[in-house]
């Protein structure tokens, strides 16, 4: 696993940018895994800014969302469709036809979890997996007690989970309690895993992943299993870690060594 301690969120945003520009220069049809929530959207942001000024394409790029909630139409504003297209697929050159987000409001569930694993695969499998990290340790929407050989399957979110989601629901409005997650297994395959975490809140959760147990109380620590882990945080979200000095210094020849 590398991990990249960088001094705030937008360190972090600018350095995932790199790195997934870097990606598409290097393979223009990749296809990319892609997360929803407060932690990517700086770098969709960037990675907007990237393409509208010609520095990167994403003409031929092919995509598959985490998650969705059931229960909410991709026209949803509170869906996770929704969300990517606003955030950044109506703002770069990419074919929307091949964005996948799964379908939340498919009639069986189940039916579209096969569905979109076998997606998946068709498509050669993910090349760079995008990861935010829930403050209860989830990855996706795979709670802790998720089995980390999951494939995409239906999940009940946890009380903390909704919670958290809950500033983005009106009061009065129809909040999702399950969805449609990729699984840990699914994430695993993944050629190329990055996680993002910034903030004081996210810190427990980082430890947990980093240096914690490989557990299903923290289901983020599967990523200590993965050969291509990259987990960039600010200074808050890695306030808790006990080998961050050694991080930093291992971080530091990494750049020497690639400069060289």
């Amino acid at each position: 696993m590398r991990l990249v301690i960088l001094e705030n969120a937008e360190a972090v945003a600018d350095f995932a940018c790199e790195y997934f520009v870097g990606q598409l220069k290097r393979q223009p049809k990749s296809v990319l895994g892609l997360a929803t929530g407060s932690s990517p959207v700086a770098l969709y942001q960037r990675l907007i800014q990237a393409n509208q000024k010609g520095e990167v394409s994403f003409d031929q790029v092919t995509s598959f969302n985490l998650d969705e909630y059931i229960g909410l139409a991709g026209d949803h504003p509170q869906s996770y469709r929704y969300f990517m297209n606003d955030k950044l697929f109506d703002h770069v050159n990419i074919d929307q036809a091949k964005t996948h987000v799964p379908n939340g409001a498919a009639e069986d569930p189940n039916a579209e979890c096969a569905r979109y694993e076998a997606a998946i695969a068709e498509a050669g499998g993910i090349d760079l997996q995008l990861l935010g990290i829930g403050v209860n340790g989830h990855i996706g929407f795979n709670e802790p007690l998720s089995s980390l050989a999951s494939r995409t399957r239906v999940k009940t979110l946890t009380k903390s989970t909704i919670e958290a989601n809950s500033r983005y629901f009106d009061a009065d409005e129809f909040q999702p309690t399950d969805a449609i997650t990729t699984g840990i297994g699914t994430i695993l395959d993944a050629k190329e895993v990055m996680l993002l975490a910034t903030g004081p809140n996210k810190a427990e959760a980082v430890r947990g992943c980093v240096e914690g147990p490989v557990s299903a109380a923290c289901p983020a620590s599967a990523l200590q299993l993965h050969q291509h882990a990259v987990v960039v945080v600010d200074e808050d979200a890695a306030s808790l870690l006990s080998m961050k000095e050694y991080a930093q210094w291992a971080e530091q020849r990494h750049i020497e060594l690639e400069g060289a």
